[in-house]
């Protein structure tokens, strides 16, 4: 099972320190590095800038917004990502949610899998040299009644893999018929049905195998002995992506615990929430909802934990260690023992 960092945030007061993080991931045998896309900047400037700077680690969107963008733009964009890595880089790509896509980028939400496929369709297309003829739902190319013509990229043809972050039925099929990696979160190596089943029928349907893809999943992990307290710290996130990560129509989140067996919980959290009930809602999160989705106590707890992940049939384990602070000594000498643990699993 290999082991996957997130960048965080870049910021000019914190930038030496993130290199070095990266750089002391890919010492210790980090297989990728992923560069986010949420309220602090966008996911390629940060790859670019650690392209000369890393060697071995692969480095990833993840996730890259499918609507911030032409799938064009996000064709050409990897490209050259993949030239400044010397082939390091991973193309991750999602829908995002109509708060932010709506919100943020002024775009229409849906049909958020439409674009999806169409972008991914799109990318390839690009990636293997064709000239884009291309005629979806979404994407027109060249727009039909229009001086456009059919371009080609000036590129050379080149094998970028594509990572789908998916947490919908459809999108999850879709992601097992299509990608090369799925970028899962909302994750519990306890009820992995409740993904991985919707992964497999998608692959089934296409003729592929679920281990044709790198299934990278998110996982907090805290190390330690009070097991109460962590709990207690991480309520409030729970509580977060039940009520805040979405709407009340549109939760994909809630919509994964649901079908991992806790839809009274969610939905009453959830409630709470968007009521504005946010202390309340976060002393709602029951334990279970804490623990059997995260990796938290002691290190005999945690390497089970961790062993409960690799034994579901996760390939790359996207590590939060948001638990040890800012970058520094404590994050350093987390990710060194889960580098320890993982290697002796």
């Amino acid at each position: 099972m290999k082991l996957a960092i997130e960048i965080g945030p870049i910021q000019a007061d914190t930038l030496r320190q993130t290199v070095e993080w990266v750089q002391f991931a890919e010492k210790l045998g980090v297989h990728m590095a992923f560069a986010a896309e949420a309220w602090w900047s966008d996911a390629i400037t940060p790859i670019a800038y650690l392209a000369d700077k890393t060697h071995r680690i692969q480095l990833a969107t993840g996730i890259m917004q499918t609507t911030a963008r032409t799938p064009a733009m996000t064709a050409m964009s990897a490209l050259t990502l993949h030239d400044l890595t010397e082939g390091r880089f991973v193309l991750g790509l999602g829908a995002s949610g109509p708060q932010v896509v709506e919100g943020l980028h002024s775009v229409r939400y849906n049909p958020p899998l439409s674009r999806l496929r169409e972008t991914v369709d799109i990318c390839r297309m690009i990636f293997a040299g064709d000239r884009v003829q291309y005629q979806g739902k979404v994407y027109q190319m060249p727009l039909p009644d229009s001086e456009g013509k059919a371009i080609k990229i000036s590129h050379d043809p080149v094998d970028i893999p594509i990572y789908l972050a998916t947490l919908g039925p459809n999108a999850l099929r879709y992601t097992g018929s299509a990608a090369d990696g799925w970028l899962g979160t909302s994750f519990s190596p306890d009820h992995a049905e409740a993904h991985l089943d919707y992964l497999l029928a998608g692959a089934d349907n296409s003729d592929r195998r679920l281990s044709d893809l790198d299934l990278c999943v998110s996982v907090r992990v805290e190390l330690g002995d009070d097991i109460e307290a962590m709990i207690e710290r991480r309520r409030a996130a729970v509580a977060f992506n039940m009520g805040g990560m979405g709407s009340a129509e549109t939760n994909f989140y809630n919509d994964a615990f649901k079908r991992a067996g806790y839809a009274e919980d969610a939905i009453a959290i959830q409630k709470l929430w968007i009521d504005g009930k946010r202390q309340e809602a976060a002393q709602r999160v029951p334990d279970a909802m804490v623990t059997q989705f995260q990796a938290l106590g002691d290190r005999a707890m945690v390497t089970e934990r961790l062993r409960k992940y690799r034994d579901a049939g996760v390939t790359t384990l996207k590590l939060g260690l948001d638990s040890a602070g800012p970058i520094g000594p404590a994050r350093y000498a987390l990710l060194e023992e889960i580098v320890d643990i993982t290697r002796n699993l």
